[in-house]
């Protein structure tokens, strides 16, 4: 009876042990003695039956992995240091197993080693503003070596760019020198459509007298209002013409004209 009671419990233990649960975002890699089974298996309850099958867990997530910082030396000779990010996931469990050994430490190297080859053949202008180009070819070399692995790369970051201190202070003075020159411009334009409204307000008011003399009373209105104890106002000498006449014809004043030359 002893006997017979153990059978059962042992069977129990066994089908115990070899019941697996697999999430809903992962799948299990299945070896029966040693050979692949496929498709692999999950999401929900998973025969493994031991000693004579083994068992590989693979996440289907998104895996987000930091690039440590490379020494790259851009086509123009500056030694710089650059990180990046990727972003990728497991499409073929099978294949991300029986392919690689270990296929997020086989992406992380040639994602260092393909950062250090692309960002070598540019210059160090086009690494600080072409950063989306220089992402997307990344991007699609990762994705093109790790295809066969089962893998996909859905994006590569370029997160920062270290330059060296002498060429910070480099770039500092050139944007400097940037910004002068484009002040410089702009006063400079604004110089020129300056003077050339005043060329031709001059040309309008030459052409009409009366719009010289508004411009005259407008003025002496702008200097009066200053407060200035002193005004000189310019006085055309037709006016002061016209005033003579009227006062020679009135008889009360006889102006004779004036001359240089000494009566003999």
């Amino acid at each position: 009876m002893t006997a017979l009671l153990i059978i059962p419990v042992l069977i129990l233990l066994y089908m115990l042990i070899c019941v697996k649960v697999a999430n809903e975002y992962e799948r299990v890699v299945v070896f029966r003695l040693g050979r692949l089974l496929t498709p692999e298996k999950g999401p929900g309850l998973i025969l493994v039956f031991w000693p004579f099958d083994r068992m590989v867990r693979v996440s289907l997530r998104i895996v987000v992995m930091d690039v440590p910082p490379q020494d790259i030396i851009t086509r123009d000779n500056v030694s710089v240091k650059v990180n990046a990010v990727i972003y990728f996931r497991v499409m073929d469990p099978n294949r991300a197993v029986t392919v690689v050994e270990n296929f997020q430490y086989a992406t992380s190297q040639l994602a260092q080693t393909t950062l250090r080859s692309i960002l070598g053949q540019v210059d160090l202008d086009a690494l600080l503003a072409e950063r989306e180009r220089l992402n997307t070819e990344l991007q699609s070399i990762l994705d093109r070596h790790t295809e066969p692995w089962g893998i996909k790369v859905s994006s590569v970051e370029v997160k920062h760019v270290d330059l060296p201190a002498e060429m910070q202070k480099s770039m500092a003075r050139q944007a400097e020198a940037e910004r002068e020159k484009r002040g410089k411009i702009i006063h400079a334009e604004g110089e020129f459509q300056a003077a050339s409204r005043l060329a031709e307000a001059a040309d309008m008011m030459s052409g009409n007298p009366i719009t010289l003399q508004l411009r005259y009373l407008e003025t002496l209105t702008e200097i009066a209002g200053e407060k200035n104890s002193t005004i000189l106002f310019p006085i055309p000498i037709n006016f002061l013409e016209a005033f003579g006449g009227l006062v020679r014809q009135g008889g009360r004043v006889e102006a004779k004209p004036h001359t240089n030359k000494e009566e003999p």
